[in-house]
Parts: structure tokens; C-alpha cells; sequence
């Protein structure tokens, strides 16, 4: 709960519609002062989109006010400041965050969070502009905008009485919902890079990876996302950022992905057997590896006929028609499915003329 400089990272990346969408909105608020209520999940970028309206045109200061963090019998302080003497240990005079932000934008977080009677009195604030100091009999002069964000449905904290309807419609002016990462991925390219343009070093994902990305739901948005890609960084000395760099959930999103696709093929699959579609995605081998031919069906105590022995092309043909058809023309997650790289399943699309 500080006022904070304006940062050069704090920008919305993204070519999505509706990153696109919250970026025109965003240049139209910032050339005027009316309140703005930001809407999404944790970690969706509020914070990012009330710096980014502040800074078009930067007008006195950007001050936080983290209303998660405001409880017990100070909080009042710290919204409106105190006299000296006002309680045991209020030793000085003290500015509160609602006087620092004269001027410029105040940004509540988590609003939904603040105290009924705290409510009461921000309201005034916004209406009259003034304010009185804990403990002082003179009221205080502030003229600030006003952003307030929150990821609960305030209209519904309304009706449960848990919210002010005045207050809410004083700040539900202009609201602007951010969409969460799972509803807009084409915007995931763009922030690992801009994520990956922060450490230096020329850092890259490689395709496989990226494809994991791409297909993870990102419960905890760009803030998670953000996390993944230091963590990659962290643990691979680079510049290519594999796979095996994910991070714990990631890897077992791509566990879980495989062992649906597994569940599917060895249902339906006849010529395989379950025991090669198994194998067949056993780290460091591939199904579809001439030199290990055994992998190909399932192990049976006495050698078939020679009348029943199906080529190795044939049963690789089959494999990979089989792969396509339940990842629905998927490649990436087809060469998982199979335990190959994505160049080896394009050299066999070619070689058996599946190619398109």
C-alpha cells in the first residue's frame, strides 16, 4: 500500500480481439478521469491495465492501496492518516494513502475486500473531496481519480448486503472484464516472450514445449505464466527452454494429456494392443523406431505364424492414421501420443504420403 513510480513493464501484451479491445479502451480512459471498476480472475493484469490508463497520461502520482491487507483497527489510518496523539503510538502526524494520491490516480485492489464502514467513508471522499485525519477536527482536501479492480462479482456482493450499492455505482462508471488466459492462448506466445525479454540472454521455447503451454488452462493467468517461464529460465542454463524445464503442474498437465489420448487409443486401437501404445510412449522410446521392432504389438509367449505377421510400415502407417484421428489432426500431441519428435512424425507423413 505505497505510491509507486510508473513502470516501463507494466504494459498489456497481447494481439487477442479482446487484448486489443481492452487496449482502445484503455487509451479512451486514460484521457479522462472518469472511475473505472476492472474485473477478472487473480492474475488476469489488473494492476497492469490501471497503470497502463494512468500512464496515458501521467498526471500527478499512481498510488496502491492493497484493501486485501487493510484490516484491524489502523486501517483507518492508512486510507486517511492520523494526528499525533491520536491513539497509543501514533507519535507523529501521518499522510494517508488517499492524501498522496492528490492529484494523480488512486488504484483500490481487491475492493470487494474493504470493511463496510470503510466504504461508507470512501464514499464521501469520492463525493466531496475532502477528508478528516484519525483523530483531527479539520477536514483534508484530495482530488483524485479513482480505478478499483476486484475478482468478485460486486453485483452479487450487492444483493447479499456484503457491498454498498452507492458506492458500487459510483465506481461501476466504466468497467472494463479482463478475460482470463484460458479464454484468449493466442496471447501466449507473445507474453513468454515478453516475459523471456525481461532476463536476457536470447532464451527460446522450443516448439514441443510451447505446445504444452498452449494447451494449459493457466488457473493462475499471466501471473502463473510469468512464474513458468522464470522457473524454465531458472533451471536450464539456456538459450533453448525445454520440456523437461516446465514446471511441476505443467508436467503433469502433460502427463494427464497423454494418458487421456492412451485411454482412447488403446480402447479403439486393435492392431497395436495396449501394451504397445504403453510402450510406446516409455521415455526414449519410440514406436515407430525400426530398432525396436518388439514394440510394435503386444508381447505373446509363442512366435505367430508367419501369415499373421503385419509389415512394419503397415503397422507404422496404421499408428500414425490412428494418432491423427484422436488428437482430431493434432500433430504436436500426436508425436507425444506416438513417443516421437514432431520433425520424425513430418518425415513419416511424407514418407507414407499422409502429408496434406
Amino acid at each position: 500500500m505505497s505510491a509507486q513510480p510508473s513502470e516501463s513493464r507494466h504494459i498489456l501484451v497481447g494481439q487477442s480481439p479482446r487484448t486489443r479491445q481492452v487496449i482502445r479502451l484503455i487509451e479512451k480512459l486514460g484521457k479522462c478521469r472518469w472511475p473505472a471498476l476492472l474485473l477478472g480472475e487473480t492474475g488476469t493484469g489488473k494492476e497492469v491495465v490501471a497503470r497502463s490508463v494512468h500512464n496515458v497520461k501521467a498526471s500527478g502520482p499512481f498510488v496502491t492501496v492493497d484493501c486485501s491487507s487493510m484490516v484491524g483497527p489502523l486501517m483507518e489510518s492508512e486510507l486517511f492518516g492520523h494526528v499525533k496523539g491520536a491513539f497509543t503510538g501514533a507519535a507523529n502526524n501521518k499522510f494517508g494513502l488517499l492524501e498522496a494520491a492528490n492529484g494523480g490516480t488512486a488504484f483500490f485492489d481487491e475492493i470487494g475486500e474493504l470493511a463496510l464502514d470503510l466504504q461508507a467513508k470512501l464514499l464521501r471522499v469520492l463525493q466531496e473531496k475532502e477528508f478528516r485525519p484519525v483523530g483531527s477536527v479539520s477536514t483534508r482536501h484530495s482530488d483524485f481519480r479513482i480505478i478499483a479492480a476486484t475478482n468478485r462479482d460486486l453485483a452479487a456482493e450487492v444483493e447479499k448486503g456484503t457491498f454498498r450499492r452507492d458506492l458500487y455505482f459510483r465506481l461501476n462508471v466504466v468497467n472494463i472484464r479482463l478475460s482470463p488466459l484460458r479464454e484468449r492462448r493466442e496471447d501466449i506466445p507473445a507474453l513468454i516472450n515478453h516475459f523471456l525479454s525481461r532476463v536476457g540472454g536470447n532464451y527460446g521455447v522450443t516448439a514441443e514445449a510451447l505446445e504444452v503451454m498452449l494447451s494449459y488452462d493457466w488457473p493462475g493467468n499471466v501471473r502463473e505464466l510469468e512464474n513458468c517461464v522464470q522457473h524454465m529460465v531458472a533451471v536450464n542454463s539456456g538459450p533453448l527452454l525445454h520440456t523437461a524445464d516446465l514446471p511441476s503442474n505443467l508436467q503433469n498437465h502433460l502427463i494427464q494429456k497423454k494418458a487421456q489420448y492412451l485411454m482412447a487409443a488403446v480402447g479403439r486401437e486393435s492392431v497395436l494392443g495396449p501394451a504397445a501404445l504403453l510402450g510406446a510412449n516409455m521415455p526414449g522410446v519410440s514406436a515407430l523406431d525400426a530398432s525396436q521392432p518388439a514394440l510394435l504389438s503386444a508381447p505373446s509367449p509363442m512366435p505367430e505364424p508367419a501369415s499373421s505377421i503385419v509389415p512394419l510400415h503397415v503397422l507404422e502407417r496404421r499408428a500414425i492414421l490412428n494418432a491423427l484421428e484422436y488428437t482430431k489432426g493434432d500433430r504436436a500431441i500426436a508425436a507425444h501420443l506416438l513417443g516421437i519428435g514432431r520433425t520424425t512424425l513430418y518425415r513419416k507423413l511424407k514418407e507414407y504420403q499422409l502429408a496434406t
